[in-house]
């Protein structure tokens, strides 16, 4: 999992992949929570390149993707934003987050 801190980075990764963000914070309780879910996920989905943002050290990332609160966790297909989910979810709502 790759820890995303500018926009270049996150741009090349978004036209060459189908690419999954969690936009956290390390104070964050539900952002603490979901973590270890993501990081589950990441195992079941191989076809998806999994990527974290930390919003407050990227915070100039954070803006530019519009991420207001956190845990935000947007999909990118085909270069583009998919759907955004703001807020904890379980393993269950983030496979169909993701399958959908």
């Amino acid at each position: 999992m790759e820890i995303i801190k500018n926009y270049d980075k996150l741009e090349k990764l978004i036209n060459k992949n189908n690419i999954i963000v969690d936009c956290y914070t390390n104070w964050c309780g539900p952002c603490k929570l979901f973590a270890p879910i993501f990081e589950q996920c990441e195992k079941l989905h191989e076809n998806i390149c999994f990527c974290k943002i930390d919003a407050d050290a990227s915070r100039a990332l954070a803006k530019k993707l519009g991420v207001m609160s956190v845990p935000t966790i947007i999909l990118f297909k085909g270069g583009k934003e998919v759907k955004r989910q703001l807020g904890f979810m379980d393993e269950e709502t983030l496979n169909k987050f993701i399958e959908q």
